[in-house]
């Protein structure tokens, strides 16, 4: 995982960090899975990131890298069609109209290729909003009540309303979640996952609780190291 697992959510990784991920694929091949797109990771981890790792992962592993090379990529706004996208967007909107908040930016809903972000708050809000709707969501449960009103909304239609980082959640089919990176690793017999957000609900519960790896939970980057 990233934000919250390599470095602070949407903040660049540490110096130490990036230290430590050289020192470690030395012995081991190492990759990083998150739900974000490639260009935000980039600015996490650096320039170098499609070098730096062996597997890259951005938007769940719903686009992937391979040795530096893109070798899969999905598309929500396929999969679901427009008619149904709109329906979805349009019930984000009104009930992100709805809730009250002591600040709202802007970018409430990002399209990224394999999914939707939405982001009670906005995208759009500096670092120090961020940490204060963060406490907020976690007094008031902001997103999981959101999370829910969609989970009924759209139960027909097979998606997975997953909270992650620190203002949004993720919007994707079932079976979309960080999972489907696994897809790509069937050479390797043992496959360890770090992430922060493994309680159920969290971005990184399926991954970490694989059949597939051997899950480790985190609290920070810090913690990680």
């Amino acid at each position: 995982d990233v934000d919250g697992t390599l470095a602070k959510s949407m903040n660049k990784a540490t110096p130490e960090m990036i230290k430590t991920l050289a020192e470690l694929r030395k012995k081991y091949k190492i990759g990083f899975v998150g739900g974000s797109d490639l260009k935000k990771q980039t600015f996490q981890l650096g320039d170098n990131i499609l070098n730096m790792f062996d597997y890259c992962f951005p938007q769940n592993g719903l686009i992937a890298f391979k040795d530096g090379k893109k070798i899969d990529e999905q598309s929500f706004k396929k999969y679901l069609g427009d008619k149904k996208l709109c329906r979805l967007v349009n019930f984000l909107l009104k009930n992100l109209s709805e809730i009250e908040l002591p600040v709202k930016r802007g970018t409430f809903v990002e399209h990224r290729a394999a999914m939707l972000n939405c982001s009670p708050i906005g995208r759009n809000c500096t670092q120090e909003e961020r940490e204060a709707f963060a406490k907020y969501d976690e007094k008031h449960g902001i997103r999981k009540a959101l999370v829910a009103k969609c989970e009924k909304e759209f139960a027909e239609l097979g998606l997975r309303f997953v909270i992650g980082g620190q203002i949004s959640f993720d919007i994707f089919p079932e079976g979309w979640d960080k999972t489907y990176c696994l897809k790509y690793l069937t050479e390797y017999d043992t496959v360890h996952f770090f992430g922060d957000k493994t309680f159920k609900g969290g971005n990184d519960h399926e991954i970490y609780n694989s059949k597939r790896t051997i899950g480790h939970a985190v609290t920070s980057f810090n913690d990680t190291l």
